[in-house]
């Protein structure tokens, strides 16, 4: 017994740990309670709160070195034999330590063919019993005792998760990121200054840890209003930008270096392409590489698909074949507001006679809202159409304390008309602290449509402003 406390204390690195097993120990001895129950008892209290301790070396360490991290630490194990193995493997399952790379079982110390170590969890509940009563009630049943072993545990960089070694490394106090934006093979990330000295580090040890990732880039600058792209840089990996992804069963193609991709959004995209039916027409002004486009073309949607940028415009074309809607999609490269004044203006008369639907979607949150003044005016009246106006789906982003109401002022001000009490207001996700991206739907009011007067607007409504470059084109995830 003194032995194996022995080997226990050895593991200790605190003097804190030290005295509470000093305590436990005599409370064992004074209770007279069984050698088991006291050996468990004491590794859940004497065991470190964190499996693994990095060395302090580590701190700082701007250049990988994968062999400073490889430390051996002691955890409980329980010698089992090799006829009920299976059965009390997956009866202790809970119990098993669970580790990167680390077998749950492992050759018996003194290299019998009968035996077997199970490894435990070292951070198992602080109740005297280490094993569960239904877990003790299963080692009874195979007659394997409940004694525990000790096993000198080799842990390696290849065991430790990405916030481990990112926690080691970086200066205590201050912010510790593993998260990231996936995007077929690339990993995106947007570090913040007290983490560009490690910015190499951190891109190897997300690309180590995350199978698939080849690449690991970060934003260096704020999303471009035009094109809806940012600079990055390769922090580890290959340099190649072509991404291929999988989205609600669609699969796109792009160089996310030169177009936008929010893999954040598939919900939402998928939500509004719910509303759209066989034979309606969708108009997406800000098109992108199609993520709304393709999908409501595959529901059998007759899709008009815009974007500015030429690069977004190409994969997009490029994405159409790759899902074969090529002959449901008509792609054009135009600025959203020639697009609205052109193709929309062409094809709305006919299609307000009819009896499918129509929507806009207009998914640029930075600046969409500032466009719906194109709507004013655009038609001239000459039939009615109360039932068959468009469905407009407009995005915004809204810092305010209350960003429905921001948001459908907003799109009040730009269209000239008061949408409150005539909208639906649904919330996208928080893209920064004190920032939400909106979606404001609306049926386009014919006062806006065939409004004879371009100014025209109604007494409680603010003229549109003056558009101006919008401060809000700041997040790009």
């Amino acid at each position: 017994m003194l032995r194996l406390f022995f080997r226990v204390f050895t593991s200790l690195q605190t003097e804190r740990n030290l005295k509470a097993a000093a305590v436990h120990r005599n409370f064992c001895s004074a209770a007279s309670l069984p050698a088991s129950v006291c050996s468990g008892f004491a590794v859940k209290t004497i065991m470190e709160p964190k499996l693994y301790r990095p060395p302090p070396e580590v701190r700082g360490m701007t250049s990988l070195d994968k062999e400073a991290f490889t430390q051996t630490i002691t955890v409980p194990a329980l010698r089992v034999p090799t006829g009920v193995l299976n059965k009390v493997v997956k009866s202790l399952r809970k119990a098993t330590i669970q580790r990167p790379g680390v077998p749950r079982v492992v050759q018996d110390k003194e290299e019998s063919s009968d035996f077997r170590l199970v490894l435990l969890d070292p951070h198992r509940g602080s109740s005297p019993s280490f094993f569960s009563e239904a877990e003790a009630d299963a080692l009874r049943s195979f007659s394997v005792a409940e004694e525990l072993q000790y096993y000198e545990l080799r842990l390696t960089y290849h065991n430790l998760k990405s916030e481990e070694v990112l926690e080691a490394v970086l200066p205590q106090g201050q912010d510790v990121t593993s998260g990231f934006s996936r995007v077929g093979h690339i990993a995106h990330m947007n570090l913040r200054d007290h983490q560009l000295p490690y910015k190499n580090l951190i891109g190897q040890v997300i690309m180590d840890k995350n199978p698939g990732v080849t690449c690991v880039v970060n934003k260096t600058n704020t999303i471009d209003s035009t094109y809806r792209n940012f600079k990055m840089e390769v922090l580890a990996g290959e340099e190649n930008m072509v991404a291929k992804v999988k989205e609600n069963g669609v699969t796109y193609e792009f160089d996310f270096s030169r177009v936008y991709w929010n893999p954040r959004l598939s919900t939402e995209h998928q939500r509004v392409v719910q509303l759209v039916k066989r034979g309606d027409t969708v108009f997406d002004v800000f098109a992108g590489v199609g993520p709304f486009a393709i999908p409501a073309a595959r529901s059998g949607a007759n899709v008009l698909a815009n974007d500015l940028n030429p690069e977004s415009h190409r994969w997009l074309q490029h994405n159409c074949k790759l899902n074969k809607v090529e002959k449901k999609v008509r792609t054009f490269n135009l600025d959203g507001r020639a697009f609205i004044q052109g193709p929309v203006k062409q094809e709305l008369p006919v299609l307000l006679k009819g009896k499918a639907s129509v929507h806009v979607v207009m998914n640029l949150p930075a600046l969409a809202l500032e466009f719906l003044d194109a709507f004013r005016g655009l038609l001239h009246q000459e039939t009615s159409c109360d039932e068959n106006l468009p469905m407009v789906h407009c995005y915004g982003f809204s810092k305010d304390d209350n960003p429905e109401t921001d948001v459908v002022e907003r799109a009040s001000r730009c269209l000239g008309f008061p949408l409150k009490e005539q909208c639906s207001v649904h919330f996208v996700r928080n893209v920064a602290p004190n920032k939400d991206m909106m979606c404001v739907s609306f049926t386009l009011p014919k006062e806006v449509l065939f409004s004879a007067d371009y100014e025209q607007t109604e007494p409680s409504v603010e003229p549109a402003p003056k558009r101006q470059k919008c401060e809000e084109a700041t997040d790009s995830t």
